[in-house]
């Protein structure tokens, strides 16, 4: 035997039928003139010539050898087959020079390479909701991979490489046509079904695929998730419209002025976590709902006042307490308050009752006391009977005031307990001018005041009528006297009567 058989390659040539001489012949023929055309992806040619790698023509006995190999018998049957062989001696060329030649070429330039990009999920659109993004093939070339199939084609003497066949392109991992993609893409979609309208009071907010649709992305996995960062972005934002837990409160008191109370543990308070859990989950069903807000604390009313009209009004001024339900009075009573001289006073600001308890026990450091009505609302300090003691109101709690809660009179505190339950508003305030003995000064004032009106027109005989009205003002003390409203009246009458009578003695 002394050619390869008919369909034989050699090293990628075709050497069918070809005698060791005459492969070397042709070798050096083509290792002379010899240029690699390799045509990129985008279409571009670009070339590697032998004489800048050095590519020499190299021979031993191989090929003798290689043919040698074969069966002369066979050659019937190999006619008919493609034989493939490997020569390491046809071709020799400096590989430093192939890098070389290679990282000099136009398609590894790294600021002309499109990176590979995956398909994925499109961003959200009313009309057509989220769709596939193709993927992109990109340009980007794997330098390891790019010598070695420029190794091979010029040892083969191939002319003519595709760098997309030879796969030296890094590519999506993630094409049009993936299956999990597209079941992602049809969850998303289902996902932005979803609403929630939440019915706060007079208000509402709306949350639907126009907020919270480039909340969702999609993960390593190709599964949808919701980014728990922006869902708690969102309920922060709800939590600081809609808080009043720590916000001061205003209340028109009893007393017709209007106090601001800027201490408050009571009000409506989000339960974030909570919240940002139900979202997800709604979210996740693809269905409209309407609800309220998660919270962790409540109140009365979503409206200017959160405590709405149904509250225990505590003015420590005036030892008075006044409970209102449904915006109607229940009952008033005088109370005694947190020993002011001991330094447990009481706090204002605005609570929630913590509980009711019924024949509760209350302890302190140096005392053990049963009573039938508990209502705390500021950690140990509450409301509750004070059977013990025959006196409410006044000035009592300047020097034998409680521990700090607030001491009813038994029947008044029975009254207070069946109208009050867990989370009851309190509101405790201090008002000037509302002291204990200001109620009594308003009431001798308001006597004076009706005694100088009854004077009518002045005659001869309304001298007994002047006199028993100015003893009266007379008996007021300074503060009883700054609230008599019609003082100027009753000088007029002195002066008119001055006058009539002189009048009278001539």
């Amino acid at each position: 035997m002394h050619h390869f058989y008919p369909q034989t390659t050699l090293n990628g040539r075709n050497v069918g039928g070809y005698s060791a001489k005459k492969v070397k012949s042709v070798a050096n023929d083509e290792i002379h003139s010899y240029v690699l055309k390799l045509k990129t992806r985008d279409g571009k040619t670009e070339k590697i010539a032998g004489a800048d790698i050095d590519l020499e023509p190299q021979w031993n006995d191989d090929t003798e050898k290689l043919i040698k190999k074969q069966n002369g018998f066979a050659w019937p049957v190999k006619l008919f087959q493609k034989e493939t062989l490997k020569s390491e001696t046809l071709v020799a060329f400096d590989k430093e020079k192939v890098k070389k030649a290679v990282d000099a070429l136009d398609c590894m330039d790294e600021s002309k390479q499109t990176a590979p990009k995956n398909a994925g999920a499109s961003s959200y659109s009313s009309k057509d909701g989220y769709t596939i993004v193709p993927c992109v093939m990109g340009t980007k070339i794997d330098t390891d991979k790019m010598y070695e199939a420029v190794d091979n084609a010029v040892n083969g003497l191939v002319e003519k490489l595709n760098l997309d066949k030879a796969g030296v392109y890094i590519n999506p991992t993630v094409f049009d046509d993936n299956k999990e993609l597209a079941h992602a893409v049809d969850s998303m979609n289902k996902y932005s079904k979803a609403s929630i309208t939440y019915q706060i009071g007079k208000h509402s907010e709306v949350l639907d695929a126009s907020v919270y649709s480039d909340w969702m992305r999609l993960n390593k996995d190709l599964k949808p998730v919701l980014s728990k960062k922006k869902v708690e972005n969102y309920v922060n934002s709800l939590a600081k419209k809609y808080n009043t837990c720590y916000t001061a409160k205003k209340l028109k008191t009893s007393y017709g002025k209007t106090v601001t109370i800027p201490i408050s543990h009571y009000g409506w308070k989000v339960d974030n976590e909570t919240e940002v859990n139900q979202i997800i989950d709604d979210i996740k069903a693809g269905k409209a709902v309407t609800r309220d807000l998660n919270y962790s604390m409540t109140a009365n009313s979503h409206d200017e006042n959160d405590f709405g009209d149904s509250y225990v009004e505590i003015n420590l001024t005036a030892q008075h307490l006044f409970l209102y339900k449904n915006g109607k009075l229940v009952i008033e009573s005088d109370f005694v308050s947190g020993n002011v001289s001991k330094g447990n006073a009481t706090p204002t600001g605005a609570y929630g009752i913590t509980y009711t308890e019924k024949n509760a026990t209350l302890r302190g450091e140096n005392y053990e006391t049963p009573v039938t009505y508990w209502m705390p609302f500021a950690g140990n300090v509450g409301m509750h009977d004070a059977y013990w003691r025959s006196a409410f109101g006044g000035s009592i709690y300047k020097t034998a005031g409680s521990h700090g809660c607030i001491n009813l009179p038994p029947s008044a505190a029975k009254v207070v307990f069946e109208n009050v339950s867990k989370n009851y508003p309190v509101l405790v305030y201090e008002l000037e001018g509302t002291e204990a003995n200001a109620n009594a000064d308003q009431s001798a004032a308001d006597a004076v005041d009706k005694l100088i009106t009854s004077i009518g027109k002045v005659t001869l005989d309304s001298k007994d009528a002047i006199d028993k009205a100015q003893k009266a003002y007379d008996k007021l003390n300074s503060n009883a006297k700054s609230k008599v409203k019609n003082y100027k009246a009753l000088v007029d009458a002195q002066k008119k009567l001055e006058k009539l009578e002189k009048k009278d003695g001539e």
